[in-house]
C-alpha cells in the first residue's frame, strides 16, 4: 500500500507533465507555423490558377485549349518529352549498371558529373550549349554547313531537356542495384542464362519500381522545364514554343486567360505525377 500510494511517484510524473509542456507548445507553434506557409506559398496560388482559368467561363478555357498556338505548344512538349524519357531510361540504366557492378578509375567523377545538372542553373546550361552549339559556337559552323540546325531549333530543345533531366533514373536505380547485390544475377548466369536474359527475367524485376519512379520525375522534369529552353528555344511562337514557354509569353501579353489556362494543364499534369510518385514511393519504400 505505501508503494501504491508513494508521494513521489504521484508527483513526478506532474511534474514530467509540466515540464514538457512548453516543448508541446512549441510543437504545436512548428505545425501551424509549416500549415500557414504551405497556404500561402503552395495551396493559395494553386488554388488560384484554376479560378483565373475559369475567370471568363467554359467558352474562354475552351478557346485557349483549341487555339493554334496552345496545340502546337502542347505537342511539342509532348514530343519533347517522348524523345527524352526514354534517352534518359537508357543512359540511365546504363550508368547505373556501370557504377553499380564494377569499380574502375574515374567513379567518384561520373557520379558528380551525374549530379551536374542539379547543381547547374538551366539559364547556364542553355547558355553553355548556345555557346558550343550556336552560329558563333564550336560546332555550330560545322553544323549548318550540312544543313543541321540545333539552336533555336528542335534538336536544342531536346538537348537543353535531357541535360536538365539526366540524374533522375540513374540516381533512383544506382541504391537499388546496390542493394540487391549480385547473388541473384550469378545464380542467373551459372544456370545457363546470358547477360540479357539475365537483366530481362532477374534484375529488370527487381528494380522496376525504382525504375518507374525515375520515370516519371523525368517526365515532370522534361514537360516542365523553362530556364534552358527558353535560352537555346527561342521562344518561337508556332515553332519552338513549349507549355511553359507559353504560360510566359500569354502572362507577359496580358492574356491571363490564355496563361492561366496553359498553367492549369501543367498543373494537372503536376498532380497526376505527384500520384503516381505517391504510389511508387510505396512500392520502393521511400
Amino acid at each position: 500500500m505505501n508503494i501504491l500510494f508513494n508521494p513521489k511517484e504521484w508527483i513526478q510524473p506532474a511534474r514530467s507533465r509540466t515540464s514538457q509542456t512548453p516543448i508541446a507548445n512549441f510543437e504545436i507553434f512548428l505545425v501551424l507555423a509549416v500549415l500557414l506557409f504551405i497556404i500561402l506559398v503552395l495551396f493559395i496560388p494553386a488554388v488560384n490558377i484554376f479560378f483565373g482559368a475559369f475567370e471568363k467561363g467554359w467558352n474562354g478555357f475552351y478557346s485557349t485549349l483549341i487555339s493554334p498556338g496552345f496545340l502546337h505548344a502542347a505537342k511539342l512538349t509532348l514530343l519533347v518529352a517522348a524523345i527524352v524519357v526514354p534517352l534518359n531510361v537508357v543512359f540511365g540504366l546504363v550508368t547505373a549498371w556501370a557504377i553499380a557492378r564494377h569499380r574502375f578509375p574515374g567513379r567518384t567523377l561520373l557520379l558528380s558529373i551525374i549530379d551536374l545538372p542539379f547543381s547547374v542553373s538551366p539559364v547556364v546550361v542553355g547558355l553553355m550549349l548556345v555557346l558550343l552549339y550556336g552560329r558563333l559556337g564550336w560546332f555550330g559552323p560545322a553544323l549548318e554547313s550540312v544543313g543541321w540546325k540545333v539552336m533555336f531549333a528542335f534538336p536544342g530543345i531536346v538537348l537543353a531537356t535531357a541535360f536538365v533531366c539526366m540524374p533522375f533514373v540513374a540516381r533512383e536505380v544506382l541504391p537499388v542495384l546496390e542493394e540487391i547485390g549480385t547473388e541473384q544475377e550469378e545464380a542467373a548466369k551459372t544456370l545457363g542464362a546470358n547477360d540479357w536474359q539475365t537483366f530481362w527475367r532477374v534484375t529488370l524485376p527487381s528494380i522496376r519500381w525504382s525504375l518507374l519512379y525515375g520515370i516519371v520525375l523525368t517526365n515532370a522534369r522534361a514537360m516542365g522545364e523553362f530556364g534552358a529552353v527558353a535560352v537555346v528555344s527561342g521562344n518561337i511562337i508556332g515553332k519552338t514554343q513549349t507549355l511553359p514557354l507559353f504560360v510566359e509569353e500569354m502572362h507577359v501579353q496580358y492574356q491571363t486567360t490564355s496563361a492561366y489556362t496553359a498553367a492549369v494543364v501543367l498543373a494537372s499534369l503536376a498532380i497526376v505525377t505527384l500520384v503516381l510518385k505517391t504510389l511508387l514511393e510505396g512500392k520502393t519504400g521511400k
